[in-house]
C-alpha cells in the first residue's frame, strides 16, 4: 500500500518555533517531525510514499533525496499554487490503483497500521477515518459514529453540541482511489470539508477508534508535550502492537458521585478531583477503561441511548478538564426478574456482570493488555473482586479504606 504525506502547509500557528522551515521540518529532539513519520511506515514495511510539497519544500527534498537512507522509495508532487489540503490528490489519479494511506504532514504518530488497514478492508467505505480521544475536544471537530462504525455526524467547533464521545479525527487516513476519479479540475480544497463529509450522506465514510499515540504539531505547548513523551517511551508504547497496562475504572461511586440505580443524566455529577485523577493515568501511558455494571438497561429503567448519552455526558465534563478515557465497556444485564417494564432479552446471568471479569478481558483482548500489569479501581467488592479474577492488582476507594477517592488512589499507586 502507497503512502501519501501531505507537507505543503505554512504552519502558521508553528511559526514562533521556526518560521525558517515548512511545518513537517520542525525539529523534535533534533529529528524533523518527517522523519518521525516515515520511521514508523518503514518499521511496519510501507516504504512507498509520496510526499506533497509545497512551501518551502525544496528543503524537504534536500533532507530526504530518494529516500534510500531512509529505507524507503520516496517521490515528490510539488504544490505550484497552494491547493488547500485536498487539492493536490488531483495529481494522483494516474498513480492510484489500490486503497492508500493519506497522512497529515503535521502529527507526530505510533500506530499499528496493519489494525487500520484490516478494519478498512472490512467495512467496505470509500474512506476510514483514524478517530481518537484527546484533552481538547472542545476546539476539535467531534467525530459520532453509529453502531457499526459507519461516520453519522462531523460536528466542527461552531456546531451546536451538548454531550458527546470524545473522538476526534486525527489526521490519519485510508483512502479508495475511487475518491480520485471524483475529482475532476485541479483546485483547491479542504479534506474535510470538500471529500471526508461529502461521504457521509453515501455511508461510506467509516471510523477507526484506536487509543493509539497522535498528536497534532499545531502549537509550541504541544511540541513541548511530545518531546517529553518520546522521551518517557509513551509515543512507542502505544503502538498496539506493544503490550498495553490499563487503569480499569468503575464508574458510579468512582467516577461520579454514586446515586444508586442512576437512571437520569442530571443525576450525573463528576466527583471533586476525578478530572485530574484521569488526566494523571492519561499522561502516564497507561490507558484509562471504564467497566461498570448498568443493570437498569434490563430492569427497563433507561434505554440504551439514554445510558449513551449519560456516558456522553461523562466524556465531555472530563474533556473540559483536560482529561479522557481511552474506551468504555458496560453489561446491561440483571438476573433477577420482577420490575416492571423489565426487558427479558438482558435477564440473564453473563460472564460480564461485575464480579465476573468479562468486561476486563473483553478490553484486553480489544487492546492487547497485560492484565498483570494492570489495575482494577473501583469503591465495591464486586471491583476488587472482578480485577482479581482478571489478574489485576486491585485498589478499593471510600471514606474507610486506604484511599478515600480516585485522585488520592491515583496519586499513590502511579509513579
Amino acid at each position: 500500500m502507497k503512502t501519501v504525506i501531505m507537507a505543503g502547509g505554512m504552519g502558521t500557528r508553528i511559526a514562533a518555533v521556526n518560521a525558517l522551515v515548512p511545518k513537517p521540518m520542525i525539529t523534535i529532539l533534533g529529528k524533523p517531525i518527517l522523519e518521525y513519520q516515515i520511521e514508523c511506515l518503514q518499521k511496519q514495511g510501507y516504504t512507498d510514499i509520496i510526499i506533497v510539497i509545497g512551501y518551502k519544500g525544496e528543503q524537504i527534498q534536500a533532507y530526504f533525496r530518494d529516500g534510500a537512507d531512509f529505507g524507503v522509495r520516496i517521490e515528490y508532487i510539488v504544490e505550484r499554487t497552494p491547493l488547500g489540503t485536498a487539492g493536490a490528490l488531483f495529481l494522483l489519479k494516474d498513480r492510484m490503483e489500490e486503497e492508500f494511506l493519506l497522512i497529515n504532514g503535521d502529527i507526530i504518530f505510533d500506530i499499528d497500521i496493519g489494525g487500520f488497514r484490516e478494519h478498512h478492508k472490512k467495512k467496505g467505505g470509500k474512506a476510514t477515518i483514524f478517530i481518537h480521544p484527546n484533552d481538547h475536544p472542545f476546539d476539535s471537530a467531534i467525530i459520532k459514529v453509529d453502531t457499526d462504525g459507519r461516520v453519522s455526524q462531523w460536528l466542527s467547533k461552531e456546531d451546536e453540541r451538548k454531550w458527546y464521545k470524545n473522538r476526534v479525527n486525527a489526521g490519519l487516513h485510508i483512502l479508495s482511489p475511487h475518491i480520485l476519479d471524483e475529482m475532476a479540475e485541479l483546485k483547491k480544497m479542504d479534506m474535510d470539508r470538500d471529500v471526508l463529509k461529502q461521504l457521509i450522506p453515501q455511508g461510506m465514510l467509516y471510523a477507526y477508534d484506536s487509543p493509539e499515540y497522535v498528536k497534532d504539531m499545531g502549537t509550541p505547548d504541544r511540541l513541548a508535550e511530545v518531546e517529553m513523551d518520546i522521551l518517557s517511551g509513551k509515543v512507542k508504547g502505544k503502538n498496539l502492537q506493544e503490550k498495553q497496562r490499563a487503569i480499569f475504572l468503575d464508574r458510579d461511586g468512582t467516577i461520579n458521585e454514586y446515586a444508586g440505580f442512576l437512571k437520569h443524566i442530571g443525576d450525573f455529577i463528576l466527583i471533586s478531583g476525578v478530572e485530574e485523577a484521569i488526566r494523571k493515568i492519561n499522561k502516564s501511558g497507561y490507558l484509562a477503561i471504564v467497566v461498570t455494571n448498568q443493570p437498569v438497561i434490563a430492569r427497563g429503567e433507561t434505554t440504551i441511548e439514554e445510558l449513551d448519552e449519560i456516558h456522553n455526558k461523562m466524556e465531555t465534563l472530563l474533556g473540559r478538564g483536560g482529561a479522557y478515557i481511552d474506551a468504555l465497556y458496560y453489561c446491561p444485564h440483571h438476573p433477577d426478574k420482577g420490575y416492571e417494564g423489565e426487558r427479558e432479552e438482558y435477564k440473564v446471568k453473563c460472564e460480564c456482570r461485575k464480579p465476573a471479569p468479562g468486561l476486563l478481558l473483553r478490553a484486553a483482548l480489544d487492546y492487547n493488555i497485560d492484565l498483570g500489569s494492570s489495575w482494577m479501581i473501583g469503591d465495591s467488592e464486586a471491583d476488587i473482586e472482578a480485577g482479581k479474577a482478571a489478574g489485576c492488582k486491585t485498589a478499593k476507594i471510600g471514606r474507610d479504606e486506604k484511599y478515600t477517592d480516585l485522585l488520592s488512589c491515583i496519586q499513590q499507586i502511579l509513579p
